[in-house]
């Protein structure tokens, strides 16, 4: 945060200021959880499902805050206090000020803003891994992408900050308008229009003008990088302000940046030859695994080189980037009771379409001696899917079938009945494909009631064959992202 003062704080929110003791400090940071407050921050107190954060402003009071952004007053604290209308308004507000001290500062900042219906934190961290060679790069953690995610990370930006690489999401249509009013974008990258949020939507075309939103917030004269491969995304170039920049696999367009050539290792590390605008390439072997996340590293490649990074320094990076965002294809060895096996943790959220990325992986997958591991998928339902959530949980079910994996575990739940009806279509949808497509005949499709029963299969599989793998893939409602964090504890 570049520093300010409470009374500057109090204007650029439109808040009521009731001075505190030493109201004269600076604010240097700003925070929604108390548990993060200390000196010279700002306390936003945000009232949650559960939890309220106005209980919590004596505290941060005496962990050193500089002032509680709240909207009503709080008796017994010793900070000062803004009160405003609406405290997450008054967020994105600071947001929006701190990002305008620091354009009005004399030293290079971008903002590069990105979003897409799959993609969109791994492109992040693979951009934020890019950009950091070439200065300071302030990127959100995890998905941070929302209206309380978003300004949160653009108050992390300062006077040193080089590159901010805004993530945003959208549930609906104007909220990505509203985050690039916060945060406008120099640079701005559509990744794809999936079916993500569908129910939220209605269409696919909903969804795509929600995601073109980025390119109309784009600043006059800004860089649009689009996905050439996407119908839903190329229509976006006519709403650039600005140059239009393309990535993509089948190098339709001159100038490009595209892959070629394109394989993976035992471990589905993707192996291409990356080309650039002007036809120059290089080899690359990403360092994360995950074929699909070709073209995230397309994406953040098109950018990096458009900051003056050279070919060879994006190879290089992209290589060396193993681990990114939790619960994203991690991998890991799992050691229980007498089973071990190999652990695909991609449990963060599930769609349709990265649930099929995620299943592509894993039939990908090779052992290291160039073997066929035994392949498990633990998939848990997918939500916001609108209507057509049954069929679309019965046509994941039926595409893991067909790529004749060993077995196919649906997780639903023994307490919510939405979970496990969804489980519940795909299972039977793989099943159904399982007796008609010969080279899905001998896989096993299971439908569980909960994590516990999952793990309990899962461990009787892997003890039985030893070189397994497994994927967790589904929405964080699922718990599959639970089940992950309690194999990979020690």
């Amino acid at each position: 945060m570049v520093p300010m003062n409470v009374e500057e704080i109090a204007e650029a929110v439109n808040g009521r200021l009731v001075a505190g003791p030493a109201s004269e400090r600076l604010a240097t940071s700003a925070v929604s959880d108390s548990r993060q407050a200390g000196e010279g921050s700002v306390f936003v107190a945000i009232k949650g499902e559960r939890v309220d954060g106005h209980d919590f402003v004596p505290a941060v009071a005496a962990q050193g805050a500089v002032a509680a952004i709240v909207d009503h007053e709080v008796a017994d604290a010793a900070l000062s206090q803004i009160v405003v209308e609406d405290t997450v308004e008054a967020l994105g507000e600071l947001a929006k000020h701190n990002i305008e001290r620091r354009r009005a500062l004399d030293t290079d900042f971008d903002i590069i803003g990105l979003t897409g219906s799959v993609g969109k934190t791994t492109t992040k961290d693979l951009l934020a891994a890019l950009l950091a060679h070439v200065g300071p790069t302030v990127a959100p953690v995890g998905s941070f992408n929302n209206e309380i995610g978003l300004p949160l990370t653009a108050l992390k930006v300062d006077e040193r900050t080089r590159f901010f690489v805004a993530e945003m999401g959208a549930s609906h249509l104007g909220e990505i308008a509203r985050l690039t009013r916060i945060a406008p974008p120099d640079t701005a990258i559509v990744l794809k229009v999936g079916v993500a949020h569908l129910g939220e939507f209605g269409s696919r075309e909903r969804i795509a003008q929600a995601k073109s939103e980025i390119v109309k917030g784009l600043l006059p004269g800004g860089t649009a990088v689009l996905n050439a491969d996407d119908e839903h995304v190329v229509p976006m170039a006519s709403l650039a302000v600005g140059p239009v920049l393309w990535f993509g696999l089948d190098r339709t367009r001159d100038g490009e940046v595209s892959a070629e050539n394109i394989t993976s290792d035992h471990a589905d590390h993707a192996q291409f030859t990356l080309q650039n605008a002007q036809g120059d390439t290089v080899q690359v072997h990403l360092g994360i695994p995950g074929r699909h996340n070709v073209m995230n590293a397309l994406a953040a490649a098109t950018v990096a080189m458009r900051y003056s990074m050279t070919m060879n320094e994006v190879a290089d990076v992209l290589a060396a980037q193993h681990v990114i965002s939790p619960h994203r294809m991690a991998l890991s060895t799992v050691k229980r009771q007498d089973a071990s096996f190999t652990l695909i943790d991609d449990s963060f959220n599930a769609n349709p379409d990265s649930m099929k990325a995620g299943l592509d992986g894993l039939k990908a997958w090779t052992s290291a001696d160039g073997g066929t591991p035994f392949r498990v998928a633990l998939l848990g339902a997918m939500l916001e899917l609108g209507p057509d959530e049954s069929a679309l949980h019965a046509s994941v079910g039926s595409y893991a079938a067909g790529l004749g994996l060993d077995a196919i575990i649906a997780v639903g739940s023994d307490h919510d009945a939405h979970l496990d009806a969804m489980a519940e279509a795909l299972a039977q949808g793989a099943q159904q494909d399982t007796g008609d497509a010969s080279d899905a005949s001998h896989t096993t499709v299971e439908c569980v009631h909960g994590i516990d029963q999952a793990e309990r299969l899962v461990l009787a599989m892997a003890d039985e064959h030893p070189d397994t793998v497994v994927l967790l893939k589904g929405s964080h409602a699922s718990g599959l992202s639970a089940l992950a964090e309690r194999w990979t504890s020690n």
